[in-house]
Formats: C-alpha cells, structure tokens, sequence
C-alpha cells in the first residue's frame, strides 16, 4: 500500500509518548452506557439517530450554552443505551459554539462509545477527525452513512479493509431505508478501546511532545489544540511549565510562523494521512458523473442562475404554498370549522356552566382567553403555516438545496456582517420570527447572532402577517412593490450599519456541500414532525402568557390607555386615530394588527397612500409578544428592550417617509 506521510498501520509502534498507552478493551456493559454521535453536518447523523432511537428523545441546551443536543434511548432488549445527538464537528479545533459543544461532549464524558457518522462518498473529509478520536483511546465505531448514494456514484468504499487499517469497526449504513442500523448497534455494543492510537505526524510530534510528554496532566490533544491556539485550551498552556511553553512555541514559530500556519499544516498533513489510508479503498468516481454534478453544482451557484432559482422557490415553495394553502386554505378550515363550529362552542358552554366567576371565565374562554386566543391562535391560526414552512424546508434541506442557497448568499450577506450560515434563520423567519430567533443559536459568534435577531425583528415579516399583507395591498399592485421595496432597503441599510456599529470580526464561512438527492418521504415527515413537536414545547406556553398578558390588559383598562398613546405617533405619519389598536394588537398578534387595517382598507378608511404607509409601519413595527419574550431569553432584557426602541423608531420614522412620499405622488391619494 502506498503510504504518503508518516502513515502506519495500528499494529505498529508509534511515537513515544505522544499517545495514549494501549489499554484493555472497556467492558460491555460500560462501553453500551451512552452512545455519542458526531460526526460533520450533513452526513445524515439526525437520520441515523432517529432510526436508533425512534421517536422518544428529549432535546436541551447542552449545560452552560445555548445548543441544543438531543438525546434519546436505544432498546438492546435486556438492557437500554443512552444515544446522544450532537451537533456538526469538523475537527477538534472549533471555531463554533456547536463545534465546542460537540468538543465538550467528547472530552468530558466517561464510560460512552464514540460513533463517528461520515458520508460514504466523501471519507477523506471524515477521516482527519477519525485519526483525532482514534488518539483518545476511547471506544469508536465508524459509520458511513449515505452508502447508497455511494454505490450510485461508483465510490463505494471497502469497509472491511478500512476496518483492518484503523482497528476499529466500520459499518456502512443507509439511515434513511434502515439499512445497517442493526449491525451498526450491535459493533458499538461491544466496541473496544482501539489498541493503538495514531502517531502525529513528523515534525509536528516534536513541537506537541515538549507539552505532552515532558509535562504531568497535559493529555496530546490539549497540548496540540493550544498551539494551534485554540483559546479554551489555556489550561493546557497554564499547566505547562513558561520554559517549555516558551520552548514549544518558538519551535512551532520557527517553522510554521505563528499558530495559524502550525493549525493549516496540521491540517494538511491529517488530510494526506486521510489520502493515504484511503489508497484502494474507495475507487475513483466515474468521470461522467463528476462532470454533472459539477454542471448541476454551476447552475445553482452561479449568480446569474441561482438567483432566479431562489425567486422561484421563494415564490413557489413560501409565497404559494405557504401564504396561500397554509396561511389560506389549512387556516380557514381549522379555524372555522375545527375550532369555530366543534372546538369552541362546547368548550365555551362548559366553561360557563362550571366557572361562576366572570373573570375567570374570561381569562379561559374570553376575548383573550387561554382557549380562545392562546391555544386557538396557537393550533388553528400558527401551526398551519409552520407546519406547511417545516415540510417546505425539510424538502429543500434533504435534497441538499440549503447548503447551496447559503453559500450563493454568503458573498452579499458578508456585507452586512453575515455568513451564509445566517440563510437559516432569516428564512425561518418568513414562517415564523419566534423559532427563526431561537434558531440564532446556531450562528458563530453573538455579534451575528444580534445582527440577525435585529433583522429579524424589523425586516422579516412572518408568514402569518405576510399573508394578511399582501391580502391588503393585492389590490394596488404597485403598493406591493412599494411595501417589498422598502423592507429590502431597510433590510439592507440597517443590517450594514449594525455590521459597522457592532463591536467584533466578520464571521468565518466555510462549508462541505452534500450531494444532491431526491428527498425520501419518509425522512422529510420525520423532520416536519420533530419541528412542530418542537414548536408546541417551546411556543405554545409563549402564546398562553401573551393571553394572559392581554387579560390583564384588559382588565385593568392598560389597553385602552396605551391605544391612546400610540394615536400621536399615528397622527404623526398620516393614518387615522382608529389606526391605532392594530398597532398595539401587532405586538400580541402580528397577523390582528394587519387584519385590523384590512377590516378599515374595505370600509373605504385608508386609501392606497394610507394603506401602503400603514402596511410598511405595520411589518417594521415592533416584533409579536412571543418572539420578545424568546429574544429576552436568548440575548438578555437589554438587548430585547433595546430592539423594540429602535424597531418602534424605525418602523414609524420610515412609514412617515413613505407616506409623505407618496402622498407628494398623484394617483396616491
């Protein structure tokens, strides 16, 4: 076998002192008492975890931080297994809150078995971070998932000489069909510490050997991510000595000038070594396939072409079946014929009959009650149109279509101090702010993950007003493209002046598009159900405290005084005092505020200057309730309060201008 850089195989010695000494295979019942995946983003690690463990998990920020794992049981039939999910990992050197999450998981658990989950088609991405676990010395099963796509491609890999290269059991998988999943279980059942670790390569064992030989208590990995200068690794720094941290570094300063460039080849170095063990064990994919996925690949991120095709989803996907069999024709038949004639009537006449007390019969089934309004709007008006955006996105995401959408994005949203990776939650938002903002988790850094909580609270109408919006204006044409032009100019012109304002770098963007491939069934339901799952966890309890809010509201005439005090303001930009309560019911439902200007567009009270300048206030106006209450949550009371001052002085400061604007317009009036 051609071997490349310092590769050999695990029977072999390696350099002494760098790894873990060989150990005694962990016993059964220990290595079965957690299993952890990791592995890169999408491999299909969610899909191999769902099949692991069907549809009992539980999902938590991981202690300390904001990402959620997920975690769920898998039946050995005389004994169970805790399966943790984690989140994407390229390699130990994170430059995320996922990838250190992931880290974390990794380094701080005992007694669990790692199960690396790669694609089958692209192992020389996965095996740089195979050789980083296989030096642990902890329990690891390699899966390579997506086998099937694989095969189709001509680059199936042998798994049984990969096996016997790395020491450690390989099984090839197919999450989506179920294929492999038994034998997968069964190898991490009783998988073995691996006898032998692997050697770094040369020269780069001499720099990590002064830290991790030389000094008590520092393991390889921690020395190694120190020089590479990861900043949670400063224990390690502290725990060595200054004469051999000081010696360390400048060997490493010498050579490679500075822990970036020592970080870079390393990683070229593990990526040869990858290569290596990879000589006859995937054969070469045939060149006429590579040649239409590289074809298929330039039409969706070539500028020229991809835009289109975004509009064209946007239009199809959000706006048509979404707006129109979501918001329109799923919320009309469970809101008036589920809840209005079924649902409500029976509930409201035991309530009645049981509760002698009015208010609290208001406060369960009154105008804002916790039926009426908190479950109702949650169940008939909401979930609907999240429902419809999670089957849409799921689609887009198993096909591959979002990983190409972000990084056709990502040179334009660079400019407003965004990566790609921010494509997510700003087109979650267009179905629903609350969980789009819960989503920022997932962003690099918090001066992004502000950015985009910002955009999302000003720019991103939800669906839900989005179709009442556009129900509005659909009779001026021309007020659409006024209404959309302006959100796209404010969009733009407050994410770049956040993007200067905001202390800290732009966010780094890199990215491993998976194949393209036709979505199965049964794995996009199985995503759409887990998300609205989600949705009824971490929302509905939101929805039931705006109703209580609203209660409480109106029970002690705070409505009716803050409806008074916003009629200034809508003085101030043209509309009528009787404006004003769709404002305010904006905050508590964004869709009542928009209803409330289309019941006065139809009576004749708003013409289309009034109308559009009412619907661009309206959509920048401050976020719904719900998702206030998730942006305190996520980014702290400061931060929340601070949003809906500037939301509030942007939405009424750019309805005024529009307003003026087209009133200075003939045909406007």
């Amino acid at each position: 076998m051609k071997t490349g850089l310092n590769y050999a195989p695990p029977a072999m010695s390696h350099t002494a002192g760098l790894l873990p000494a060989a150990a005694a295979p962990v016993p059964t019942d220990v290595a079965a008492a957690r299993w952890l995946l990791v592995g890169a983003p999408n491999v299909g690690k969610s899909a191999l975890f769902g099949r692991l463990t069907g549809a009992y998990t539980t999902v938590s920020n991981y202690p300390g931080t904001s990402v959620e794992v997920t975690v769920g049981v898998h039946d050995l039939g005389d004994e169970t297994v805790d399966v943790v999910d984690t989140p994407g990992m390229y390699g130990f050197l994170a430059v995320s809150e996922e990838e250190r999450v992931a880290r974390r998981a990794i380094l701080e658990g005992s007694g669990q078995t790692l199960i690396q989950v790669a694609d089958a088609s692209h192992l020389d991405r996965a095996l740089p971070l195979t050789l980083q676990l296989l030096a642990l010395g902890r329990p690891l099963v390699l899966a390579c998932n997506l086998l099937d796509e694989a095969r189709r491609r001509g680059v199936a890999p042998d798994l049984a000489l990969l096996s016997e290269r790395l020491g450690v059991p390989v099984v090839g998988t197919v999450a989506t069909t179920g294929e492999g999943v038994a034998a997968l279980a069964e190898a991490a059942h009783g998988a073995p510490v691996p006898v032998d670790g692997w050697a770094l390569p040369q020269p780069f064992a001499d720099v990590v050997a002064l830290l991790s030989e030389r000094q008590e208590g520092v393991r390889l990995l921690d020395a190694e991510l120190a020089l590479c200068g990861d900043p949670e690794m400063a224990p390690a720094r502290s725990a060595a000595s200054p004469r051999l941290w000081l010696a360390a570094t400048s060997m490493r300063d010498a050579r490679w000038g500075a822990a970036d460039g020592f970080a870079v080849a390393l990683a070229t170095a593990r990526r040869r070594m990858a290569l290596a063990l990879l000589d006859g064990v995937v054969p070469d994919a045939p060149p006429e396939r590579r040649a239409r996925r590289a074809a298929l690949d330039r039409v969706l991120l070539s500028p020229w072409t991809g835009i289109p095709l975004v509009l064209a989803v946007l239009y199809l996907g959000f706006y048509r079946f979404v707006g129109h069999f979501g918001a329109g024709t799923l919320v009309d038949l469970i809101e008036r014929v589920a809840f209005d004639r079924w649902l409500t009537p029976p509930v409201t006449a035991g309530v009645n009959a049981l509760v002698p007390w009015a208010v609290l019969r208001d406060l369960l089934v009154g105008p804002y009650g916790l039926f009426t309004l908190g479950v109702r709007y949650a169940v008939a008006i909401v979930l609907p149109i999240v429902g419809t955006f999670f089957l849409v996105f799921a689609l887009l995401e198993d096909c591959g279509y979002l990983p190409r959408l972000a990084l056709l994005l990502d040179r334009g949203l660079k400019r407003l101090g965004l990566s790609g990776r921010a494509v997510i939650p700003l087109v979650l938002g267009f179905g629903c702010n609350t969980m789009a903002t819960l989503v920022t988790r997932t962003l690099e850094t918090r001066r992004e993950r502000v950015i985009v909580t910002l955009l999302l609270a000003l720019a991103i109408p939800c669906s839900a007003q989005l179709g009442v919006v556009l129900g509005i204006l659909s009779v001026y044409p021309a007020a659409v493209a006024v209404w959309a032009g302006v959100l796209l100019a404010v969009f733009v012109v407050v994410g770049a002046l956040a993007a200067r304002l905001l202390p800290g770098d732009p966010p780094s963007f890199y990215l491993e598009l998976p194949p393209l491939r036709v979505p199965l069934v049964r794995n996009v339901l199985l995503k759409t159900l887990t998300r609205v799952r989600w949705y009824f966890a971490e929302i509905l309890p939101l929805f039931l405290l705006a109703s209580v809010i609203l209660w409480a509201g109106e029970l002690t005439g705070a409505l009716r005084a803050a409806t008074h005090a916003i009629e200034p303001a809508v003085r101030l930009i043209g509309l009528p005092d009787a404006a004003a309560p769709a404002f305010l019911y904006g905050f508590f439902r964004r869709d009542f505020g928009a209803a409330g200007l289309y019941e006065m567009a139809r009576s004749g009270v708003l013409g289309p200057a009034a109308l559009t300048t009412a619907a661009v206030t309206i959509t920048l106006f401050v976020p719904c309730v719900a998702q206030f209450l998730v942006m305190r949550r996520e980014r702290g009371t400061a931060l929340a309060v601070t949003v809906l001052v500037v939301a509030t002085g942007v939405a009424f400061a750019t309805g005024g201008l529009v307003g003026w604007l087209l009133r200075s317009v003939g045909g406007w009036a």
